[in-house]
């Protein structure tokens, strides 16, 4: 069963994650022009790591659009970890906040669900015999 349109899964995630990774260097380059070192050697760790999981997001969906057989599983993995660390940051967010966080609550379940429902999707698709067969090799 094929939720999504393998075409539309390879431009959203190509267009979306290289546009992710311009903004993330933009706002790198705009804070070492700032002149603060400090904080861009605190985030240096997790400013790759989001690197390396927006690289996987924007070539899996490259891979999908080039029908190659690689791309599968490094959009699906890019998916669970989008997904985790998605979750992660929306549970750290809601502990921080102030009391009441009822119009936070549900501001973050408005952004949070149709994102994990997308990813979700996408992974069905690419599990999908005919994800499986176009994307064969």
């Amino acid at each position: 069963m094929e939720l999504l349109s393998l075409d539309l899964i390879g431009w959203l995630y190509a267009l979306l994650c290289g546009a992710a990774m311009f903004i993330g260097a933009w706002l790198i380059l705009a804070v070492h022009l700032r002149g603060d070192r400090a904080a861009l050697a605190a985030r240096v760790v997790e400013d790759t790591i989001l690197f390396g999981i927006w690289t996987l997001g924007l070539a899996g969906g490259i891979g999908v659009l080039l029908e190659r057989a690689w791309s599968r599983p490094v959009l699906e993995l890019f998916c669970w970890a989008f997904t985790v660390l998605l979750l992660l940051n929306a549970w750290t967010r809601w502990r921080t906040a102030s009391p009441p966080r009822f119009g936070f609550s549900v501001s973050l379940v408005l952004f949070v669900v149709p994102v994990i429902a997308f990813t979700g999707a996408t992974i069905l698709t690419l599990r999908s015999e005919t994800a499986l067969r176009v994307l064969a090799g």
